[in-house]
């Protein structure tokens, strides 16, 4: 056996079908699509469609949920804030709140607090204050003398309006002051104006005809 007479085995690749080449290449014309209908089209194909038979994602049996009252914590183990402490990133003399943990780069977000886990060496003594801790992180950290605070994170607020928002309110507020003082001021569209009064009198004869005081 030498490297130039390797090879595949006979029937482990086959070349490529030309289709649309004629009738005499087995594959011309419809190129074997068939005659009309949606599979015979050029363009975009429905995702997930495989031809009429159970697609994979309703073949396969679905389990568990998502729960919406699930909570987010940050997992942060007793060696990592070691080699955080070893880098100077994290101060041991101060409690390590979740505001220190942000600081020192350990966590980017607060989400609904820290769990603290016992994976790693702790040489250092420290004052935790987390939301979780599990037993072996607790007794890592009482084992060099430090303490291990629960702590209820506080409610996420809620995002404030935009700016833009805002001043759209105001100004649509503002608007609908003004059309109400105007509808106020301006006279009923029933109401006639109010004659102007002189000092004679007139007044109306049964016949009709109008007496006016000679006074």
């Amino acid at each position: 056996m030498r490297l130039n007479e390797l090879r595949d085995n006979p029937g482990a690749t086959r070349s490529r079908k030309r289709v649309g080449r004629g009738p005499g290449s087995g594959k011309g014309k419809t190129a074997g699509r068939g005659y009309n209908g949606q599979k015979s089209r050029s363009g975009v194909a429905i995702k997930g469609f495989e031809g009429g038979q159970m697609p994979i994602h309703r073949r396969l049996p679905k389990r568990g949920f998502n729960n919406l009252f699930a909570k987010d914590f940050n997992e942060v183990n007793v060696g990592r804030l070691q080699a955080a402490i070893d880098k100077k990133t994290l101060d041991p003399k101060k409690s390590v709140t979740v505001d220190a943990l942000l600081a020192a780069g350990i966590i980017r977000r607060a989400r609904d607090g820290v769990r603290l886990l016992g994976q790693g060496d702790l040489k250092t003594k420290l004052s935790l204050e987390v939301t979780g801790a599990s037993a072996g992180a607790v007794k890592a950290v009482e084992k060099v003398g430090g303490t291990v605070s629960i702590v209820e994170m506080p409610k996420r607020a809620a995002k404030p309006k935009s700016l833009k928002s805002k001043d759209k309110t105001e100004t649509t507020a503002k608007k609908s002051d003004e059309a109400g003082e105007k509808e106020a001021k301006a006279p009923s569209a029933g109401a006639k104006p109010a004659a102007k009064s002189s000092g004679k009198s007139s007044a109306k004869s049964p016949s009709g005809t109008v007496k006016k005081d000679s006074s």
